[in-house]
């Protein structure tokens, strides 16, 4: 008998010490990272999931109204920027044409490396330089001896080498002023001159839109500054929301065949940033526009297209906004619904609205802290911070 129990106990301890001698040559889990002291961090797969842990001990040093803060791209206002950082902790400005004219490089220069001094974390600092119909820099001559044209107009004058050379160009000039976030390229899809955006377009087919937009991406991670895809999840024919709603009631199947394709080829390009329109967009939700719809903005753009990094919204502060939100409750929404920055032209109430709501439960915190991990991580990426 003790020879049986002696011969099984062999056995078992022959398999448990082959297990651990074949478990020492197996693939090391790639989303792991052993530290010194032998304990094992995961690290996420997400676009900006390397950064992830070194986020999470700056926002454990932050108070909850600093975290709040950083949800906000804030319209620019030179004579409230100081208390907006200091006062209300804001996370980043969007300036407009008004903010740079009349000034020179080292004056606006001079402007935003202040308020990075004042800010306890690195600011976002954003601007929408498409080139041609929107243009908030090059117009000014102080700035550039000629506007930007659109990426459409190079393409069709040199091809690809020319709009890279462009952007090249723009994305010096934007971080010489202190700029880090350029709100394009234009991710829609239009093929009709009688439509709203098509002016802003590439004005292609989805497939050739989608080339397009992977190019862009590119050219800006190769220059360091960050791209955002505008509009989630496509504009078509739309009427501009900056004055009013609108109801998209094309099929679903338009935005999956279509619509969604240059999205795909810029998140899978490694996009920092998506930002959702106002459109109202039937077949996906009839009750809320698109950055205040969680089918949408979760749903959709996180869990179907799997975008990890930054979702942001068009101004909620737009008139197709507040049809939707009368009780002054757009922030909460937008939130709620799976986004990580607002843009803002009326920040200190949104910034309140925010505070009260995760105060009463409305939102919960840890939404707040996914948000602004994320948030942290792209400045820890982008050398912000």
């Amino acid at each position: 008998m003790k020879k049986i129990i002696l011969f099984f106990a062999i056995i078992i301890l022959i398999g448990v010490g082959g297990y651990f001698i074949y478990n020492n040559y197996l693939p090391k889990n790639e989303n792991t990272i052993k530290k010194d002291n032998d304990t094992v961090e995961e690290v996420s797969d997400d676009l900006f999931g390397k950064y992830y842990g070194k986020a999470t001990k700056i926002i454990d040093d932050m108070t909850l109204e600093e975290k709040v803060g950083q949800l906000f791209l804030v319209r620019y206002d030179g004579n409230l920027a100081n208390t907006y950082i200091s006062k209300y902790n804001a996370g980043g400005f969007l300036l407009f044409a008004r903010d740079f004219d009349g000034k020179t490089k080292s004056i606006i220069k001079e402007e935003i490396d202040g308020k990075q001094k004042l800010s306890k974390i690195g600011l976002a600092i954003g601007v929408d330089e498409e080139g041609g119909y929107v243009t908030r820099v090059s117009r000014f001559k102080a700035l550039r001896d000629e506007k930007f044209t659109s990426p459409k107009s190079y393409y069709e004058t040199g091809g690809y080498p020319l709009v890279e050379q462009m952007e090249n160009e723009k994305a010096t000039l934007l971080k010489s002023l202190g700029v880090n976030l350029n709100l394009a390229p234009v991710a829609d899809i239009s093929t009709n001159p009688d439509d709203f955006m098509y002016i802003r377009s590439f004005g292609g087919t989805a497939e050739e839109t989608s080339t397009f937009i992977k190019n862009m991406v590119g050219y800006a991670k190769n220059n360091n500054i960050s791209s955002c895809l505008k509009h989630f999840p496509g504009y078509g024919n739309n009427v501009d929301t900056h004055t009013g709603v609108a109801i998209d009631t094309r099929s679903y199947d338009t935005f999956t065949t279509s619509d969604y394709l240059p999205f795909i080829s810029g998140i899978n390009e490694g996009v920092p940033f998506v930002l959702v329109s106002h459109n109202v967009v039937t077949s996906m939700d009839d009750i809320f526009p698109a950055s205040l719809s969680n089918k949408i903005i979760t749903g959709e753009l996180r869990d179907k297209l799997n975008f990890t990094g930054i979702i942001i919204t068009d101004d909620l502060d737009m008139d197709a906004v507040k049809a939707y939100a009368e009780g002054g409750n757009a922030a909460t929404l937008a939130i709620n619904a799976g986004a990580d920055m607002l843009i803002t032209s009326d920040y200190v109430n949104m910034y309140n609205e925010i505070i009260t709501n995760i105060n009463n439960g409305i939102i919960k915190e840890e939404t707040i802290d996914m948000a602004v991990k994320r948030i942290i991580s792209w400045k820890l990426a982008y050398e912000i911070i």
